[in-house]
């Protein structure tokens, strides 16, 4: 819903039945749906925006043509972004990245806290069934300093490309550091190995914000295949996008040795 909204507040004047004003209000909903989004992942309670607090959006929402009082919640509207559904971005740029010296924002060697990752927590465990966490460490990029708001998207697919679970997105990366950008966060699968069809892969997108486009765009993927299913640290190969989820025409994103690093860790009840 919170896409949905944006998607209108940033829609040109003469594509919008809404006037300025209005659609200022729909981004600040948008920016509401997405904290209350983050407070339902945060395992922390401080500063969380509440069921009851979401309630007071309701009104406003359904009589957005006529609401003219003040918003009820010191927020800012969403960053004026393109705002596209997950895979969609592939569709829209098939040209090399172009080199974007200096795109940085703001420290060269941290990121802002900024719209949160879709990560799920850990399935039930299972008698004779296995789990799988991925700790995903960081990924070695020769021009890491210069990605903006950098995320990895997480999915499990079969051999035709079609989703065996749902897909996840990782919250921004931690920070830069060279020729790195770090990640550190766990990625729990949401299948048992034993459940997962043959000849599936886990993918990892890595995705970053390009203000010249003002879109994000996935730069690269890389992917697991189930034997690589093994505890302990993995380096696995980036590959140039588009993502190609069936495998069939792979090429290397670079001939320098950059990889994305993992580290398993299997889960057996």
């Amino acid at each position: 819903l919170a896409r949905h909204l944006q998607k209108e507040a940033q829609s040109q004047h003469n594509n919008s039945e809404f006037t300025e004003d209005q659609k200022k209000t729909i981004a600040k909903i948008a920016t509401c749906l997405e904290l209350r989004s983050a407070a339902l992942q945060s395992t922390q309670s401080q500063d969380e925006f509440k069921l009851e607090d979401l309630k007071k959006l309701e009104p406003i929402l359904k009589n957005i043509l006529t609401y003219n009082k003040e918003f009820p919640f010191d927020v800012q509207p969403v960053p004026l972004r393109k705002i596209l559904a997950p895979g969609e971005e592939e569709h829209l740029e098939f040209e090399e990245d172009d080199e974007e010296g200096g795109a940085g924002a703001g420290s060269p060697d941290s990121f802002p806290a900024r719209v949160p990752g879709t990560l799920l927590p850990r399935l039930p465990s299972e008698p004779g069934m296995t789990l799988l966490t991925i700790n995903i460490e960081k990924i070695g990029l020769k021009d890491a300093g210069q990605c903006i708001d950098p995320y990895i998207t997480v999915s499990v697919k079969d051999l035709n490309g079609i989703d065996l679970t749902p897909v996840q997105d990782t919250p921004v990366a931690l920070r830069k550091e060279d020729t790195y950008v770090h990640f550190n966060v766990d990625i729990e699968i949401q299948k048992h190995i034993e459940r997962l069809t043959k000849g599936a892969a886990i993918f990892f997108e890595f995705k970053h914000y390009k203000p010249k486009k003002r879109f994000t765009s996935t730069k690269c993927f890389a992917f697991m295949e189930m034997d690589e299913i093994k505890p302990g640290a993995i380096v696995i190969e980036l590959y140039k996008k588009p993502t190609d989820f069936k495998r069939k025409k792979l090429q290397l994103l670079t001939k320098k040795p950059l990889y994305l690093h993992l580290h398993q860790t299997l889960h057996k009840e």
